[in-house]
């Protein structure tokens, strides 16, 4: 019973599905020791301005949960406070250098921030913004030259602020590509069950309308409709809060795995399409109640909703999975070879158009993920893949990935 307990309690630090899940209580947690950490440093190092170390700490982590996000963000602090001050230093150097007058300091340190700010806004971005502001830190005493001491501290406390944020996150890394994989896993799970449910919907459509028919004395709905069972709807709504909730993963990803932005963009767009896909047939799903279908085609159908059911399943698993598995083709149906669909009602060929648009997009989801799997496969961390493959290999492997 203990052990259970304390498996429980370990698991959000130990095991990244478990720590997508709590992600935020996590955040929350790690900041709460960054603060006390940088804290602890400010006391040990005695460095007047303290402060700026624990306000660099929630400047990083406050608002940035994942690691790709985070580095970026220490990488541009780190960068600008050093570009800072080498700016700040070339300034007074060039002073006490030629012993100019106070108006040409003036200039020069004018002159010196709209280089900075230009570059600022064409692409050193907050870089540049940071160096300018470690840079009039240091620089602006009164005009007289004299390097301030102050700025020099606070500039110091700025880089042991960013390393102290960077530290945690080592100790309870989030990273943004294991969030990304097991949000577009968790998708392409429910997905299928979805479009599951619209098959069922769709077998079940007569029975269901009979049953209501019968229960009611007047009608609530066309006769040749049927309501859409509302957990479907629901859970759709699921799927488009983690369609949305994948966005801000995106650039941490494509940092911390080395894939292209854009790349990264047209997965999201493909997995976007898909879920609007799923929701056309929903809606059309309906209509069907009393269209006839042939037997022959009837069974193509299942076998079609079958296939692409397992193949959307598969991909989940193997975006879970830390073993080195291959995204497989989708199914080796193909609408063309049925040249019976196209004498069926405009509804049902609708319908079969909308199953095989479903089927490309799923190919091309399931390309753009085996071509760049290298990548965020390796991003994902070694240490993770390890102890999850161990973990397999004692309890049994992925048994959806053979489906």
């Amino acid at each position: 019973m203990k052990s259970i307990l304390w498996q429980r309690v370990i698991s959000p630090f130990v095991e990244p599905y478990i720590r997508y899940q709590y992600a935020d209580i996590l955040h929350a947690i790690r900041l709460g020791a960054a603060v006390i950490f940088a804290l602890i440093v400010n006391a040990l190092t005695g460095f007047p301005h303290g402060e700026w170390t624990t306000i660099t700490v929630f400047i990083i982590l406050g608002l940035l949960q994942y690691q790709g996000a985070i580095y970026t963000k220490a990488k541009e602090r780190i960068l600008g406070t050093i570009f800072g001050i080498i700016a700040a230093f070339g300034i007074l150097w060039f002073n006490d250098s030629v012993n100019a007058w106070v108006w040409v300091y003036y200039a020069l340190i004018g002159l010196v921030s709209s280089v900075i700010g230009y570059l600022a806004v064409r692409n050193l971005g907050y870089t540049g913004l940071l160096t300018g502001i470690t840079m009039l830190m240091i620089v602006s005493n009164l005009g007289q030259g004299n390097m301030s001491q102050d700025g020099i501290y606070r500039a110091l406390n700025i880089l042991l602020g960013t390393g102290v944020s960077v530290a945690v996150t080592l100790i309870l890394p989030l990273k943004s590509t294991l969030m990304w994989r097991f949000l577009l896993s968790s998708n392409l799970d429910a997905c299928s069950s979805l479009y599951a449910g619209v098959g069922k919907h769709i077998d079940t459509t007569d029975q269901i309308k009979d049953d209501l028919m019968q229960q009611q004395n007047t009608k609530l709905f066309p006769m040749d409709e049927v309501p859409v069972n509302k957990a479907l709807l629901t859970e759709l709504q699921q799927i488009n809060k983690r369609l949305l909730a994948v966005r801000p993963h995106i650039a941490a990803t494509a940092s911390e795995s080395g894939i292209e932005k854009g790349t990264l963009e047209t997965i999201q767009r493909t997995h976007r399409n898909i879920i609007g896909t799923i929701d056309l047939l929903l809606s059309a799903a309906p209509r069907l109640a009393n269209i006839e279908i042939d037997e022959e085609n009837h069974i193509l159908l299942v076998h079609y909703q079958n296939e692409l059911t397992q193949a959307m399943q598969h991909m989940a698993a193997v975006l879970r999975s830390p073993s080195d598995e291959v995204f497989r083709p989708i199914t080796r149906i193909a609408v063309s070879e049925y040249p019976s669909v196209q004498h069926l009602a405009f509804e049902w060929q609708g319908y079969f158009w909308l199953t095989q648009t479903l089927q490309t997009q799923l190919q091309q989801l399931s390309d753009l993920l085996q071509t760049s799997k290298l990548h965020w496969f390796a991003a994902s961390g070694l240490s993770y893949q390890r102890r999850e493959q161990r973990r397999m290999k004692e309890k049994g492997g992925e048994r959806d990935l053979h489906l």
